[in-house]
């Protein structure tokens, strides 16, 4: 019996640590090695932009075919957006196409944004999705735990190495703190560009295909307007305004 009192309460900890927002976060180790090693250096690039570090909004964008995670920036203040920084994705997992279902190991595809932080990741820092999201549950997809995270291994996230999450954390923790509600994370199978989904579009099927080119409306917007995408889900579709 105990052991069983025991059990529950590591994984009630677990939980809630894994949920903790920012505002809350006591000082974990990690998190305060990350700010040693980091902090003065994001400052730096930063101001270099112009941008400070109390009046921020951040957004990333992935894409899956060539393990690519870009950083954009801008003033709280600013409608645009701005490419700060690229980083590599240490590994990727699954192959081009949305994810459905818990365990497929696919990376999912869509509009999302960071809903969780944990600073006791067992992958070192990491950041958590709200996939499944609006589009995926009308969809019926299924699955959970989908992170932004270090070291070099996954089964459907995005790894970065310890070495980088340490950075990608402290910008998302700038943003929290300057009051950002939400902060977007836009997952791309590759750039959707009309000549990219001809060249793939043998790779997957017609279900595939016309969400890949539903998924190119947001890409074409914010390409165009560089500004965070506004949209609603119909009809199992993304609806942009």
């Amino acid at each position: 019996m105990y052991k069983i009192i025991l059990a529950l309460m590591t994984l009630l900890i677990t939980i809630s640590c894994q949920n903790q927002p920012k505002k809350q976060q006591p000082q974990e180790d990690r998190v305060t090695v990350a700010k040693a090693e980091k902090e003065s250096m994001i400052k730096s690039k930063l101001a270099s932009k112009n941008l400070s570090p109390d009046n921020l909004n951040i957004l990333f964008v992935a894409y899956k075919n060539t393990d690519k995670l870009e950083l954009y920036a801008k003033a709280q203040t600013d409608d645009y957006y701005a490419l700060l920084q690229t980083y590599a994705i240490c590994k990727r997992s699954g192959v081009l196409g949305p994810k459905k279902a818990e365990g497929d190991k696919q990376v999912p595809e869509g509009f999302y944004y960071i809903d969780r932080f944990n600073p006791q990741s067992l992958y070192y820092l990491s950041l958590g999705l709200n996939y499944p999201n609006e589009l995926d549950k009308s969809l019926g997809y299924t699955g959970s735990d989908i992170f932004i995270h270090g070291k070099c291994e996954t089964v459907g996230c995005l790894p970065m190495t310890d070495e980088l999450i340490k950075e990608i954390y402290l910008y998302a923790l700038l943003a929290q703190e300057s009051g950002q509600q939400q902060i977007p994370v836009y997952i791309f199978p590759f750039e959707m560009t009309n000549e990219n989904i001809e060249n793939f579009k043998s790779e997957t099927d017609e279900t595939t295909l016309a969400f890949w080119k539903n998924l190119q409306e947001g890409y074409a917007l914010f390409q165009k307007n560089s500004k965070a995408l506004h949209y609603s889900v119909q009809n199992g579709r993304y609806v942009f305004d």
